[in-house]
């Protein structure tokens, strides 16, 4: 995709410190362009990296940007992403792919009818920690996989972030939030999903605001906060995921992957490293697995330099395919609760290519 290669980045929130920590200062990128709605704020990043603080359609527009990186809000990730590609530029973006199912089909429709190249996080699972316990799987360490358990349980975002709403109206909520990292996890160890079941419900309906200056206030929660869905994989795994706002964080492993001759605890897919451990049948125990594969110290946007370094051979792991099979997983599993029936996917992917062992100084260089 060229060397170093132009990168607009559209959004300077909390997330772009750890992008800007991971690409600001690799070989194969050159940020030349920054837009936010906080003007003072694209200043600031603009002095910090030497690139030029602009309008969102000076960035889409500026010949020197080959990729737009895409940090806005979801409902900003599909117009952001049709822009860029329209100005024939390649884009990676922060999950979801979009806020609807139907907005990422047009996304990857359109980059596949202009040439472009779509990316999406999460990239965490490019880490060493679920990239070892994908080699265990590949290598036959628990025999044949037949079920998988993901489990995220919180009491809720309104007891320390000081501005809520957003995860209780429509577009959030625990599966929305945290199920990319989950699902995009299982279909890394497991494969695409074909069918899924879904159950959803809440305990209330108001929340109050617990931290900031807002504490005291009441938010109305207008989207279920527990989650349960079963997800049916390609080669005949079942998953079992739940995504809560709705308790406490158990000591359950937050990803368990069963075979006929053992188990892996996998680490929290929201974060790049972590301990796998392997259970095998008919011995004691468990034991740490070592680091086999993966982006060692790996950080937020190696998933796109990962699509930089891509090529017809090798595809990008963190791809626009992927992003929009996990969104139809998650969107599938709320409208199997709301129908009370399994549903069919109609999308599906190639299980992205394991990530080889690759130490900071290889990737990074």
């Amino acid at each position: 995709m060229g060397d170093p290669h132009g990168i607009g980045i559209v959004g300077l929130g909390a997330i772009s410190a750890q992008y800007l920590a991971t690409i600001e200062s690799h070989p194969l990128v050159k940020i030349v362009a920054v837009a936010d709605l906080n003007e003072s704020r694209a200043r600031e990043v603009a002095a910090e990296t030497g690139a030029e603080a602009v309008t969102v359609d000076q960035l889409v527009d500026d010949p020197r940007v080959d990729t737009v990186l895409n940090l806005t809000i979801p409902a900003a990730h599909a117009d952001i992403a049709l822009r860029a590609i329209a100005a024939g530029k390649h884009v990676y973006g922060e999950k979801p792919l979009a806020a609807t199912f139907g907005e990422a089909e047009r996304v990857v429709e359109a980059a596949r009818a202009a040439g472009a190249t779509v990316g999406c996080a999460p990239d965490t699972v490019l880490g060493t920690g679920i990239q070892t316990a994908r080699e265990a799987v590949d290598a036959g360490r628990i025999g044949t996989p037949t079920a998988a358990t993901a489990t995220m349980i919180a009491p809720g975002h309104e007891l320390w972030h000081p501005n809520p709403d957003f995860y209780y109206a429509e577009g959030g909520g625990p599966l929305l939030d945290m199920g990319p990292y989950y699902v995009t996890s299982l279909v890394h160890l497991l494969g695409p999903v074909v069918s899924v079941s879904g159950a959803a419900g809440r305990s209330r309906d108001v929340r109050t605001i617990r931290s900031g200056p807002r504490a005291g206030e009441r938010i109305p929660v207008t989207v279920d906060t527990h989650v349960t869905g079963i997800l049916e994989h390609a080669g005949g795994a079942l998953s079992t995921i739940v995504m809560s706002f709705e308790g406490l964080t158990t000591e359950a492993p937050p990803i368990e992957v069963q075979g006929t001759e053992g188990s892996l605890a996998v680490p929290d897919p929201n974060h790049f490293d972590g301990e796998v451990t392997l259970r095998s049948l008919g011995r004691e125990g468990s034991v740490a697995l070592p680091v086999s594969a993966g982006y060692a110290e790996a950080g937020r946007g190696v998933g796109l330099v990962d699509m930089l370094r891509a090529d017809p051979d090798r595809p990008a792991r963190a791809d626009g395919a992927l992003g929009l099979h996990v969104l139809e997983v998650m969107t599938a599993v709320l409208d199997s609760a709301a129908a009370g029936k399994r549903l069919e996917m109609t999308t599906s992917v190639e299980r992205p290519s394991l990530v080889p062992l690759s130490e900071r100084g290889a990737w990074t260089g």
